[in-house]
């Protein structure tokens, strides 16, 4: 089975744990089986191959998140990266030629879309298996998953049916309604669009030739920029005639608030958290290295990052986001594919970064024009390579470099460093990259 998962999200909703690069999907609140704490993605990659362990997966993502994906997931999962963000018809044409013209997958074979971060059980991903035949069958050209709802939702997209049965033809879409009308909507048997949909890889490449007009996959990603910024459902779903939809019944959850996350969490505190026995329905998740004392609180969520510090009523966290977009901060922790990074302290001609390797990555090798750099390990052992030259680094040893030095690190085993920049102008952008050194053979950022 081919599945594209789609990963977007701004990083608003579930602030201060999520941020510009780590959306919701990539936060480790979830428990898994063993007990350990995982993220959305983690979760939803450990169903799908449950379900079937031959998934062919691809992560359809921007660039900023394919770092984060590859810290988590490795090499499990295919991404097509977006040049930049173009909503969801574009992000799947993308996807769709990524997988016909890079994978070389069959125009023949089915393809089933879904969101990266729902909160399922397994036999969500079981019903991609009918969604698989019924799109084979070629009775439609599409074939959608609509959720049964338990309540009269305002925040999603509703399917009208033709009729009651397990696999209907769609009559209608209709957007988010107000309360009432939603309620008219579920009287009338409909089913919650919650972005799962299964088609041929072919049928899906001759919609984005109408309405795109391009060659390839090539081509497309050189021009993405100036694709129009358009939903997959304006575009496609709601246009098609030969549209069916399967009903799935099972639970189905969208954890896009910090209201509906915390329903998750196997317990309510995650970190070093201690709550008196007054407290009531409140949750506290924290990631600094420092103690949360809650006394009295009730109904509650209370989280902790680099980024901030949250202390809301659970029902006015569903309102967070307008407050988030005024914040200005730049990001102060993120996931790489070869570790992390946490921002220490910000100082007007100072940037202090703990830098966290794992086994056998490195930086790449790299200059900075505009500042100077010192590195201090913490912990672990590795190696640096300054202008050229190798050497051995553990716990203690220091290494300055000047503007202008050519400088990268690797880990032998998990290695902490903590990074002093040093200069007037401290910018992301100050970065030349260099052909790797021989010296320096290990995966990069």
């Amino acid at each position: 089975m081919n599945i594209i998962l789609l990963s977007g999200g701004s990083g608003k909703r579930l602030w201060p744990l999520s941020n510009d690069i780590r959306s919701k999907q990539f936060v480790r609140m979830l428990t898994s089986e063993g007990g350990e704490t995982e993220s959305m993605l983690a979760r939803v990659y450990r169903q799908i191959t449950a379900v079937d362990r031959e998934a062919r997966i691809t992560v359809a993502s921007s660039r900023k998140q394919a770092s984060m994906i590859k810290n988590q997931l490795g090499d499990k999962v295919r991404i097509c990266v977006e040049p930049c963000r173009r909503d969801t018809f574009p992000a799947i044409c993308l996807a769709a030629c990524y997988l016909r013209d890079v994978e070389r997958v069959s125009e023949d074979e089915i393809v089933v879309v879904c969101p990266v971060d729902p909160y399922v059980q397994d036999s969500y991903f079981e019903a991609f298996k009918e969604l698989e035949k019924l799109a084979e069958k070629g009775d439609a050209n599409l074939v959608l998953m609509g959720m049964e709802p338990t309540y009269p939702s305002e925040k999603y997209g509703y399917i009208i049916p033709e009729s009651p049965e397990r696999v209907s033809h769609v009559r209608a879409f209709q957007e988010k309604p107000d309360a009432d009308t939603a309620q008219k909507y579920i009287e009338q048997g409909a089913l919650w669009n919650g972005g799962v949909f299964a088609f041929k890889l072919g049928y899906l490449l001759d919609r984005a030739r109408e309405r795109m007009g391009f060659a390839g996959y090539d081509q497309l990603y050189e021009q993405y920029e100036e694709q129009e910024k358009i939903s997959f459902d304006y575009a496609v779903a709601e246009r098609e005639h030969a549209i069916q939809v399967l009903r799935y019944p099972g639970e189905w959850k969208d954890l896009g608030t910090w209201n509906t996350f915390s329903e998750a969490m196997s317990g309510h505190t995650l970190g070093r958290v201690t709550l008196n026995d007054t407290c009531e329905n409140t949750h506290v998740i924290n990631e600094l290295n420092i103690p949360i004392l809650c006394m009295g609180c009730k109904d509650m969520v209370i989280a902790a990052s680099s980024d901030g510090i949250l202390i809301s009523d659970k029902e006015q966290s569903s309102y967070i986001k307008p407050y988030v977009e005024k914040l200005e901060q730049q990001v102060m922790y993120a996931e790489k594919s070869w570790g992390s990074f946490t921002v220490l302290d910000v100082q007007e001609d100072s940037l202090t970064i703990k830098i966290v390797l794992l086994p056998g990555h490195g930086l790449y090798y790299h200059s900075h024009e505009n500042r100077d750099e010192v590195w201090t390990v913490m912990s672990g052992s590795g190696y640096a390579v300054i202008d050229g030259e190798k050497r051995k680094v553990g716990p203690g040893d220091v290494i300055s470099m000047p503007a202008g030095c050519r400088h990268t690190i690797v880990a032998d085993s998990e290695l902490k460093v903590t990074e002093v920049q040093l200069g007037r102008d401290i910018r992301v952008e100050d970065k030349r990259k260099y052909e790797m050194p021989p010296e320096a053979d290990a995966e990069r950022e």
